[in-house]
């Protein structure tokens, strides 16, 4: 009952969308950009993880088998293989809860290749490729880390493969 939705298509999500404009039409609601999924995943940080150089369990649903600690050996850690309730682990420093891991989340804009320089909230419309951000239950710590990227076809959907709306004012 409170654990994120997960096996929705980005073109699931857009018809949810269409549909929940419908029901509040003075609210406009919409898929964050890339751009702004990772600033609200990094709450003001530079670090892989809102929280820090490194993860652990105790503050991302991820596959423990697979740890991250930019390539150095650490021992496995817990592997719940599902999702869990949002808010059962610690909120970012905004107050967000669970942008690393329990589900990938789909982005509004397009894939495409990053350039490398800085660029002021990029949003990409162009292409049939569709961004997610955030990791999953079942991801690699590797995934987890607030700049990684995943692309899908907007009809994709999967275990661990969620959303997370944008009000926009």
């Amino acid at each position: 009952k409170n654990n994120p939705v997960e096996q929705v298509s980005w073109n699931d999500v857009q018809e949810f969308i269409q549909t929940l404009s419908q029901l509040k039409p003075n609210v406009t609601f919409q898929l964050p950009t890339e751009a702004q999924w990772e600033y609200a995943c990094r709450a003001g940080t530079s670090t892989p993880f809102s929280f820090g150089e490194n993860m652990t369990s105790e503050q991302v649903n991820y596959n423990g088998e697979y740890p991250y600690n930019k390539g150095f050996f650490q021992k496995k850690d817990s592997f719940r293989s599902k999702t869990i309730a949002v808010q059962s682990l610690p909120a970012n420093q905004w107050g967000l809860y669970e942008m690393h891991g329990n589900v990938w989340e789909w982005c509004r804009d397009a894939y495409a290749e990053l350039s490398g320089e800085a660029c002021t909230n990029p949003y990409n419309l162009s292409g049939a490729i569709r961004v997610l951000r955030g990791g999953s239950w079942f991801s690699d710590g590797s995934y987890c880390r607030s700049a990684y990227r995943l692309r899908r076809i907007p009809s994709d959907f999967s275990y661990g493969i969620g959303f997370r709306l944008a009000l926009v004012n």
